[in-house]
Formats: C-alpha cells, structure tokens, sequence
C-alpha cells in the first residue's frame, strides 16, 4: 500500500541482537534465550509459521554470533529469515533431543535472561541438560529491552495512531442508539483493517454501567439514549501497536456526565505536559492521579495511567506508582486516566505519546472533547 514504510534491513536486526546481547552482560547474564512472540520478531523479524511445542529459540550472547534453534520442518522459512539477518542456523528432527542440540551453545553455569512467553518444557528441558544453568525473566532482566524506539520504528506507531484517529472519526458518523455494542464492536473491527491495520487486537465497546468496567467486553447490552459509551480499540499495523479510547454520549449528557469527562480530559492533559526526559515513570501517573483526586473521584481511578506499546499493545515501561525508570527519547506510552462509577459510566481517554527531547508528542490527535453521537 502506499506510504508503507521500508521493510527493516539485516543490519537493523543485527543492531539490535548487538544491543540486546550487550545488555544482557551488562547485566551480568550470560546471555539471552529468546521463544518466538514479541522479544523474537522485535531482535529478528521473524515469526514461526505456528507456535507449538516444537523448541524454538534465539541464544544472543556478547562476542558470539546469534543463533537460532529451529525444528526442521520449519527450517526453509527459518533459513530464509536467518539469511536476511545474519543468523546461524541450527536445526533439529522429530525424535532428537532438541536440548541437547542448544547445549553447547550455552555456558553451562550461566545465568540466562529468557523470554517470559518460554514454554515451561523448554525451560525445564535446558534446566535437566544443564543442571547448573539457571534464568531470570527478560521483564525482570532488561525491562527496557524494546522500550526505546528508533526513528523506523516512530515512523510505524505515528502511522498506527493516525489511522486509529480516522477510525474514530468515522465511527462517530455510525448509529449507536439500539444497536449491541457488538455491532458497534464490529463496526470498529472493520474500521481498522480498513484504516491499513493487519491485525485487530481489541474492540471495547461499554455503554452505559458497562463502561465502568475497564476491560469489559463488547456484550449483548443494546446501546440506550443517555448513554455514556466508552470506546477502546487498536491493533497492528506495519507490525506496530495502535491504542486509542475516547468516550462518546447518546444524545445530550447531563451536568455529572460533562463534569466527569472534563475531569479526565484534564487529567489526560496534565499527564501529558508533564511528560520530558528525565522523569521517572511514576510522575506521569502521578499527575493524572491528583487532578482526578482534586475533583473528587480519586477511588474512582482503579489502574495505571499507561503502558508501553511497540510490536505488542502492551509492554514496559509502565505509568504506574513505584516505577522509577527515567523517561528517555524514543519511548512510546499510553496516557489513559478513566473515572469508573459502578452501576451508572464511565470514562477514559487515552492517547500513545513518544518522549523527545523537548516533550511529549502525541500519535493520537483525534477531538477529547466529549462527542455526541445518535
């Protein structure tokens, strides 16, 4: 399509394996065992035809070449992508030991980082090969391992965010009022793979009492007159994350339901402007916290006010009380504050924004005021 950004080279992963097995000494590790999922299409670009029981796994040590442990079977594509990339290639056959195969490449009394989707079987199977080996989550190990974006990567989330911008836009011109927020769910699915999305990873869609509850999921209920709707939706597109919540009204609010969503708007946008390099983590939360306390509903916040977002929805770093990482250029987060009111609304507005060197700069710039729709 057009405008789709240069693919990654080989040179772009291997920066990448280079920096991650950097890290990972670092940290004192060993090295990394990298499962498909996330941390694997992020350092390699590639992605298993199918996930199953068959071992599959990346070893990134400092001063080694990266290796990727395949089952033959799904060798040809594994060959193409290590080709691409610089990898070597190691597989094995039905009826092998594939632990025994990945042995020699690890240090066998090494402590390794290893990816938080890792099979438990795989996990154990290198434990039993190596008795002296032992792991620590990749989270708990390099939480910021995919944390900050290079300008590709920008490139890819600001196209997400702009084309979930026009998803709202245009599903504010849908009718809401009779209709199941299963329907208006649809229609928002729709929406984004038209928008360019490949891949649709939620639809929230809570009217009424529904929308006091966070994660509820589009139901049955048939969307009334009076109704607060609180949409949430996002997906990939280019292999990047989109996330956007806006909250919409059937018909005219009344005096609590507009002084509710100012509340959070203001909130949202005092997170915002408080966003700069150095930072830690916690005080975007912070911020958004006392604006809704001030007015009144602080009981009334029940989650974090964002998460990371990159080849996954949701990642480090988190806005979260008790994080005390440094915000540095190139990170990309949600701002999502929300009042919830049991039995009656509720209201979220979200927003992805990157740090820069001068502030915060968002990737969602569809309206947060609160809008009317039939």
């Amino acid at each position: 399509m057009a405008g789709t950004p240069a693919p990654f080279t080989a040179a772009d992963y291997r920066a990448r394996m280079d920096r991650a097995a950097g890290a990972a000494a670092d940290a004192g590790l060993a090295g990394l065992l990298v499962a498909p999922g996330p941390d694997l299409v992020h350092l390699t670009g590639y992605r298993p035809p199918a996930v199953t029981e068959r071992l599959t796994l990346l070893v990134l040590a400092a001063g080694q070449e990266p290796v990727l442990v395949v089952p033959t079977l799904e060798a040809p594509d594994a060959e193409r992508a290590a080709g691409a990339r610089g990898l070597t290639l190691r597989d094995w056959t039905d009826g092998t030991d594939p632990y025994h195969l990945t042995a020699p490449l690890l240090d066998g009394d090494g402590r390794f980082g290893i990816s938080d989707n890792a099979w438990a079987m795989h996990l154990l199977g290198l434990q039993k090969e190596l008795p002296g080996i032992s792991f620590v989550s990749l989270t708990d190990a390099l939480p910021m391992l995919r944390a900050v974006k290079d300008e590709h990567e920008l490139v890819r989330l600001e196209a997400a965010g702009a084309a979930a911008d026009g998803v709202y836009e245009r599903i504010l011109k849908v009718r809401f009022c009779g209709r199941k927020e299963t329907d208006v769910a649809a229609d928002l699915a729709a929406l984004l793979l038209e928008s360019g999305h490949s891949q649709v990873d939620f639809t929230l869609v809570g009217s009424g009492p529904n929308g006091a509850d966070p994660h509820h999921e589009a139901g049955d209920r048939v969307i009334a007159n009076g109704d607060m709707v609180v949409l949430d939706f996002g997906g990939l597109m280019h292999g990047y994350g989109s996330d956007i919540s806006r909250t919409v009204h059937v018909g005219d609010p009344d005096p609590e339901e507009r002084r509710v969503h100012d509340v959070v708007r203001q909130a949202q946008q005092a997170a915002f402007e408080s966003v700069k390099p150095g930072i830690a983590c916690q005080e975007v939360d912070r911020v958004a916290r006392a604006a809704i306390t001030e007015a009144g509903y602080g009981d009334r916040f029940i989650h974090r006010t964002g998460h990371g977002i990159g080849v996954t929805t949701h990642e480090p770093p988190y806005m979260v009380e008790g994080e005390e990482r440094p915000l540095v250029p190139g990170m990309c987060f949600s701002i999502e504050p929300g009042v919830y009111l049991p039995g009656r609304f509720g209201v979220r507005i979200e927003d992805i924004v990157t740090v820069t060197e001068q502030g915060g700069r968002r990737f969602n710039t569809a309206a947060r005021e609160l809008a009317l729709v039939e």
